[in-house]
């Protein structure tokens, strides 16, 4: 009964292209459709019906792990139509579940909206460090995805992935590549890097950097010619460079500074938005690695590398604010979402109103135009 229940509901997810499935006791299942929660029409749910559901597609060792800590991720496939990542855990006593839809198709750049030729220019640098970042559920498991499948497409490299739990599952094409489990195949993130280094990898994907060991060893492999790609729960990339810094204890954060600044090639960071009339977009900042950022890491200056990638539109650049910005002026986003997903919404709001007034020329578009810095790769 429990595993035709979740057939049903897995068909109405894949079909009305659903992000997310929302499963607990005393209301019926929840959707995520565009960003908006919607509740389906069917039966309240009760435990046992919870119950019934976490059984039909958690896999033993889940359960167990679900008993001892009250949760635990995995990942599940719904035949050959979709993946999801499911969390499962307790709560009021009760079970829980969220299942979050993967494709199974790999998106484009420009599909995505990502700015193509900045990105593929960092995908083949022969080493660095390269960071996307934003929120739960911006999108950034999908954009490491599509980056990936870019150098299969592209590339012959060894590429070995570590997630918790596997996404995409990615076909051995011009590159080979090796998908590791935190949990099943390797007992966490740091061990996982410390032996990849042992493997022969050209590129690491690092899904979460959640601790310090985890974010040394990923600098550390940067340094030594891998490109490693990581993720951070971050917003900006000035933030993003603080959150690192700011990781370690005070007496090492000079000398990661000056590590950061030699290892770290770029940050993309990412916010989904709801799309008008329907869908999402996705509003992106991005930081390419310069002299002259460099030096500001270097030199503890972090907080002028907003104005560095304000003016470094000629290597791509580009703030969150701006395209934010622009997605509300094309109409693609109402003005209170870009406002509230902004970094500095009180000048968003201003730069809004002044546009809206008539008092910025064509010009302001490109608002913080490029101002004459000599920086080069």
């Amino acid at each position: 009964m429990a595993t035709l229940q979740i057939d049903k509901l897995l068909e109405t997810v894949v079909r009305e292209g659903v992000s997310d499935l929302h499963l607990t006791t005393k209301q019926p299942p929840v959707v995520r459709l565009d960003g908006r929660m919607v509740q389906l029409e069917t039966k309240v749910l009760d435990n046992d019906d919870m119950v019934g559901l976490m059984k039909s597609i958690t896999p033993e060792r889940n359960q167990q792990e679900l008993q001892e800590v009250g949760g635990t991720d995995f990942g599940f496939a719904f035949g050959d139509k979709a993946r999801f990542r499911v969390a499962v855990f307790k709560q009021r006593g009760d079970i829980a579940m969220v299942l979050r839809q993967i494709p199974n198709l790999f998106l484009t750049f420009e599909q995505l909206g990502l700015p193509t030729e900045p990105i593929q220019k960092l995908l083949e640098r022969p080493r660095g460090l390269f960071l996307v970042t934003g929120p739960t559920g911006s999108g950034k498991t999908t954009t490491l995805a599509s980056m990936i499948n870019h150098m299969n497409d592209t590339m012959d490299h060894h590429v070995i992935t570590l997630e918790d739990p596997i996404e995409y599952y990615h076909q051995h094409k011009g590159c080979t590549i090796n998908q590791r489990a935190i949990g099943v195949d390797v007992p966490s993130f740091a061990e996982a890097l410390r032996r990849a280094l042992r493997m022969d990898p050209d590129v690491i994907l690092v899904g979460e950097m959640r601790d310090l060991e985890t974010i040394e060893s990923a600098i550390t492999a940067a340094e030594t010619g891998h490109v490693v790609f990581g993720t951070l729960h971050t917003t900006g990339a000035q933030g993003t460079v603080n959150r690192i810094i700011d990781a370690f204890p005070s007496n090492q954060q000079d000398q990661i500074r000056v590590q950061l600044s030699t290892a770290l090639i770029g940050i993309l960071s990412q916010q989904l938005l709801h799309k008008i009339p329907k869908g999402r977009v996705a509003a992106y900042e991005l930081l390419v690695l310069t002299p002259a950022i460099q030096n500001l890491i270097r030199e503890g200056k972090t907080f002028r590398i907003n104005s560095s990638i304000q003016t470094g539109r000629k290597y791509g650049m580009q703030l969150l604010d701006d395209h934010l910005f622009q997605l509300w002026k094309n109409g693609l986003c109402e003005e209170q979402d870009v406002i509230l997903k902004s970094n500095l919404p009180d000048e968003l709001t201003h730069r809004i109103n002044l546009a809206k007034k008539g008092e910025m020329s064509d010009d302001d578009d490109d608002f913080f135009e490029d101002e004459d810095d000599d920086d080069d790769f």
